[in-house]
């Protein structure tokens, strides 16, 4: 875990800071980025205004894998020091506690799955596990966590070393035919995780993220912090306003780090991206991104990016992964059984297939000549 010094802005400070993931601009969506969105003016007056009438901290931290930024309006600078001490603790602990690569509570837990022990759950990890066992039922098991043995055989945390390899197609299929999944999980009547796969190892890195920035939304909040926006690698949760407008958020393109298009996000909203861009390697001149199929043990190969819009973070994240593996054949009915309203799914082709309540909010910069946009049914 890295701490980043905090950079408290007051009323006369530019508000034009480039950080990963999202981009503060006093311009209208003016500069190519590389994180999945950023937040953005409408026009150099509002945020001039807006500027003028709240005051504006930030704060980074480096968890998860991923820089967090924290952004809080309208606080004083004692009230935003305070906030900024609780969220590093929380995010200390998730990142410590909920990792299955650290000596935390995650890690013990797996240790005791694999050899089919009835596993004490801390309190702090059980919400984690019975809301995945509702959204991988919910998602036909295209979101599972307990595919961390695989994800560890491609050892994707390790991708930005030379010396990494696929696994061999033996392997693969040796943990793919075992179908480890979250309905081979239950508490017993003594609250204790009872496993009858051993084939099963919890990674929570297409859920945690989320959870823990909607449990520390909840906390800004009872802080008494109206305006804020908490933003981990991209994917972000906002309350409140940015200044006195709504917050206004661009959309990556996937395959040339422009900006596809501009949504506006409102008070209580998520916005979630998976993409086959964010995390990847190439062997023998051919590229592997990170987000694997749970029934072929190989990345997804139908899908480019796909974004959902939902209040509830942890549930947007999940379903961005479990929509990315469904694909564009697949998507609406996942999306149908998750309740989502907001999505946007661009596949191989690069055509753009949206709910036509994500197309009434969305607004593409460009025209896409290489695209088409393929609209659902209500779903």
């Amino acid at each position: 875990m890295h701490r980043i010094t905090p950079k408290l802005t007051d009323q006369n400070t530019a508000a034009s800071a480039i950080k990963p993931g999202i981009y503060y601009s006093l311009a209208f969506i003016s500069a190519l980025f590389l994180s999945t969105l950023f937040l953005s003016a409408c026009d150099r007056s509002a945020d001039k205004q807006a500027e003028q009438q709240q005051e504006k901290h930030d704060y980074s931290i480096f968890t998860f894998g991923t820089l967090v930024d924290i952004s809080l309006y309208g606080v004083s600078r004692d009230q935003a020091e305070r906030a900024f001490d609780q969220l590093q603790k929380d995010f200390d602990h998730f990142h410590q506690h909920w990792s299955p690569w650290t000596d935390g509570d995650l890690a013990r837990l797996n240790q005791q799955l694999e050899s089919l022990t009835p596993a004490v759950i801390p309190d702090h990890l059980k919400p984690l596990i019975e809301t995945s066992m509702t959204l991988s039922q919910q998602s036909d098991h295209f979101y599972n966590p307990t595919i961390g043995k695989l994800i560890n055989l491609w050892q994707f945390h390790r991708y930005q070393e030379d010396d990494i390899r696929p696994p061999s197609p033996r392997e693969i299929q040796a943990l793919v035919e075992q179908q480890p999944r979250m309905s081979d999980l239950r508490f017993d009547d003594q609250g204790r995780l009872i496993n009858t796969n051993p084939a099963i190892s919890l990674n929570f890195g297409a859920y945690a993220k989320g959870y823990a920035i909607a449990l520390e939304i909840e906390k800004l909040r009872r802080l008494g912090i109206e305006n804020a926006v908490i933003n981990a690698g991209g994917d972000l949760s906002v309350i409140g306003q940015h200044g006195e407008r709504s917050w206004n958020i661009g959309i990556r393109h996937p395959r040339n780090d422009s900006v596809l298009a501009s949504i506006e996000v409102k008070d209580n909203e998520s916005v979630f991206t998976s993409g086959d861009y964010e995390r990847f390697y190439y062997y023998q001149d051919k590229r592997y991104h990170h987000i694997l199929d749970p029934n072929t043990g190989y990345p997804t190969a139908d899908t480019q990016s796909i974004t959902v819009i939902h209040h509830d973070a942890g549930l947007a994240d999940a379903a961005a992964t479990a929509l990315f593996v469904a694909g564009s054949k697949r998507w609406k009915k996942i999306a149908k059984n998750m309740d989502l309203r907001y999505v946007m799914l661009i596949d191989a082709r690069g055509d753009i297939h949206m709910t036509p309540a994500m197309e009434k909010r969305i607004k593409f910069l460009n025209k896409l000549p290489t695209s088409h946009i393929i609209l659902s049914e209500e779903l």
